[in-house]
């Protein structure tokens, strides 16, 4: 979350900046009116516990004397009355003081785009050019179907919409695609994790998900367990509570997991196909770093995921998000779109964020820098890639006239040198 006294002493400069991601600044004045309640209760318990030490001293010192102490003892009584009052109202404030500040989103890097939405993201880089078909190139799920590598219809039977089986080859192909970019993330020094599926509460807090979002995910009922929207929670949870060694740092982890969405607001979006799923497969890259080098690995790490593509032959192009189309926790984000043939345009594949101190603020992570003094890492996160859409891009740019589809060189060998799927 944010530093409430970055708050306090930059109130103007941060209501205009959170004004872009379309905060309203009486949230900000609701906050700042809590925070200033809360450091007056502070002050008084401070002030009543003094006022109670030096007539518990006041007492002691009577009954050494053997005199009576009843109007200070009357006293104590009263003063411990009032600390217990302001304790409770002091309690109700800061949990209001923590429900205000946990739901205000990540500063916006002054450099990026400013607007509402999507239309005000800006292209950055375009790479590879989209083939040019001699025949009208069909969506991935009529050439899945077809192939008889992704059943739809039965993955709607056992689960319901926006679930599927793959079959034979395309599980083959959506297994070499997983492995394929562990391997490479590997090369590019990221250390593989397998992470749980399952997660408590507070590291969905840690990431920004709680409290504000919980309707865009799974919960166990009666339980304090969530399925992970992506293996950033856990992934980022790793160090929550922890100081990392500053020797240590970067830290780079990469994981395949499924991912659990169930996509609240999305009727009729990407009802059919593999772009909008309630479980899929992706591959996740998640950094710690010092806060000096953030920015820099927020580079690396996009080229790091445009990698993937270029060595699948896949066209996509990278945008800069606007203010108004950017995840919760982050101060910047590359998205990097691939090229959809049957939809005529670039599709989101990957998002590189970085969070800067938000969300190490709120999981509490921590380094001791070469002064010995402790400071909040900066957390970055993107996907490495989404599965299912590097699978529905591989069958739509890859189709042949006939129906069958050409696997990319760089899948062959964890294709058992299968170069064809038909």
């Amino acid at each position: 979350m944010l530093d409430i006294k970055m708050i306090r002493q930059n109130e103007t400069e941060i209501k205009r900046r959170l004004a872009t991601r379309g905060v309203d600044s009486r949230t900000v004045d609701q906050l700042l009116a809590a925070d200033q309640r809360r450091r007056e209760l502070v002050v008084k318990t401070e002030n009543l516990r003094q006022q109670k030490n030096e007539v518990s001293e006041q007492i002691a010192q009577a009954k050494r004397n053997k005199q009576t102490a009843a109007d200070e003892i009357a006293q104590m009584k009263r003063v411990g009355q009032q600390i217990k009052q302001i304790d409770e109202e002091l309690k109700m404030v800061q949990s209001n003081v923590q429900d205000l500040a946990s739901r205000l989103p990540n500063l916006p890097h002054p450099s990026i785009p400013i607007g509402p939405d999507e239309d005000s993201n800006v292209e950055i880089k375009k790479v590879g050019t989209p083939k040019k078909f001699d025949f009208e190139p069909k969506p991935h799920w009529e050439i899945g179907e077809k192939l008889g590598i992704l059943d739809f219809e039965r993955g709607a039977k056992v689960s319901g919409s926006r679930f599927l089986y793959y079959v034979g080859l395309g599980a083959k192909l959506e297994r070499a695609v997983y492995n394929f970019m562990l391997d490479e993330h590997e090369k590019d020094g990221y250390t593989e994790i397998l992470p749980p599926y399952l997660v408590n509460a507070a590291s969905m807090y840690g990431t920004g998900q709680f409290p504000k979002f919980k309707e865009d995910v799974f919960q166990i009922q009666d339980q304090d367990l969530t399925l992970i929207p992506t293996a950033e929670v856990p992934l980022t949870n790793y160090y929550r509570d922890e100081v990392i060694p500053n020797e240590k740092l970067p830290v780079y982890f990469t994981a395949l997991s499924p991912s659990f969405r169930s996509e609240a607001g999305s009727a009729g979006r990407d009802t059919r196909g593999l772009i909008r799923l309630h479980q899929f497969n992706k591959v996740e890259m998640v950094k710690y770093c010092r806060p000096e080098a953030s920015y820099d690995e927020l580079e690396k790490m996009t080229v790091n995921a445009g990698n993937i593509l270029e060595k699948l032959g896949l066209p996509y192009h990278i945008i800069t998000l606007s203010t108004g189309d950017m995840g919760f926790s982050a101060a910047m984000t590359h998205d990097l779109e691939v090229w959809i043939p049957a939809q005529n345009t670039y599709r989101e594949i990957s998002s590189c964020s970085n969070c800067e101190d938000f969300q190490a603020r709120r999981a509490h992570i921590q380094y001791r820098d070469e002064n010995g003094k402790l400071n909040f890492v900066h957390t970055l996160n993107g996907s490495g890639l989404a599965v299912g859409r590097t699978v529905a891009a591989i069958l739509e740019n890859y189709q042949n006239a006939d129906g069958t589809v050409t696997v990319p060189e760089a899948l062959r060998p964890y294709m058992h040198g299968i170069d064809l799927i038909k």
